[in-house]
């Protein structure tokens, strides 16, 4: 028996026990769960339905609902037709938390065995962090502000002081997460609002701001203030997907100042090529993430991993499900 986990409803989880269809089809693969990656920020805006109607969130958030997008495993069969993995290697599918999955060949990227499981387990919210750090162009010597020190915060670091950013000034209010922020590369740090910490973070850019924001919190309430950091001709990358979009105002900055908003989300690159330079990067000790994983739980324990999440978030990074 399988089991994966399950939101019913707002608020409400289960452990759900379900038989996996037996054999697989010529182009499909089976897989044996290792581990699983939460990400905090898009399961919980669903579990908890932090979301308008009428938004992409409401479309995508349908109950029941079965949740996660970052799951390594071991193949433990593969149908008749498939030529990229054999039994036994460890591949990364964009799948739900769940002990066994089958699913097509296609669907998977193969991991490099000497990359620990726990550490490959990144690629989804490394892959989305890619996206941002794409759209930003960054060039070295810039100055960068990374805002929100989550997990896609704790990734968007990384990409930016591998692609030569020289400053990183990142913000967040737990003290905490700024210390693993300083552990990826963080060059400054400041906990607390951006209204409290404006004057202080524009004092580290000669008063002139950034050149690029990245806003990976997801709280509308952060726009505006993200734009008034921004310098003249900069870029402000909304990484952060807000369940409320509408919440979202421009300022007068945007005119005054010339800046360039964009979106960046997870569709925008449709090729496996993020999470190959990820692995490969991982696998050449250029990128380390072991230390952004904060808890692991049984997938049995998976109301616990939740309740954590939402009662202290902010003490949470890398938070797993590890299956037998």
């Amino acid at each position: 028996m399988s089991e994966q986990v399950l939101f019913v409803e707002k608020q409400k989880l289960k452990i759900d026990n379900f038989d996996l269809p037996r054999g697989v089809n010529s182009d499909q693969i089976q897989i044996k769960s290792t581990c699983s990656l939460m990400s905090t920020g898009t399961e919980n805006i669903i579990y908890n339905g932090l979301y308008d109607l009428g938004t992409h969130w409401d479309n995508y958030a349908q109950f029941p609902f079965k949740p996660g997008y970052s799951l390594i495993g071991k193949v433990v069969s593969v149908g008749e037709d498939v030529r990229k993995f054999k039994i036994g290697d460890t591949v990364a599918a964009r799948v739900n938390h769940s002990s066994d999955h089958i699913i097509e060949e296609k669907e998977c990227v193969k991991v490099p065995e000497s990359i620990d499981p726990y550490d490959a387990v990144w690629f989804g919210l490394a892959k989305i962090a890619f996206v941002g750090a794409t759209v930003a162009k960054y060039k070295f010597g810039q100055k960068v502000i990374i805002i929100g020190a989550g997990p896609i915060g704790q990734m968007s670091i990384l990409w930016a002081k591998a692609a030569g950013v020289r400053t990183v000034i990142v913000i967040d209010p737990e003290e905490s997460r700024l210390d693993i922020a300083k552990m990826g590369g963080a060059d400054i740090c400041f906990s607390g609002s951006l209204v409290d910490v404006k004057e202080e973070i524009l004092g580290h850019t000669n008063n002139d701001g950034a050149d690029i924001i990245i806003d990976t919190t997801g709280n509308a309430a952060v726009f505006q203030s993200a734009l008034e950091l921004c310098k003249k001709f900069g870029k402000v990358v909304i990484l952060g997907d807000t369940g409320s979009p509408t919440s979202q105002n421009l300022s007068s900055a945007v005119i005054q100042k010339g800046l360039n908003i964009i979106g960046a989300h997870d569709c925008h690159i449709q090729t496996d090529e993020p999470y190959e330079i990820f692995f490969s990067m991982l696998k050449d000790h250029r990128l380390k993430v072991s230390h952004l994983n904060s808890h692991k739980f049984a997938l049995s324990k998976g109301q616990d991993a939740y309740d954590l999440v939402n009662k202290d978030r902010g003490k949470t990074m890398g938070v797993l499900f590890h299956y037998n």
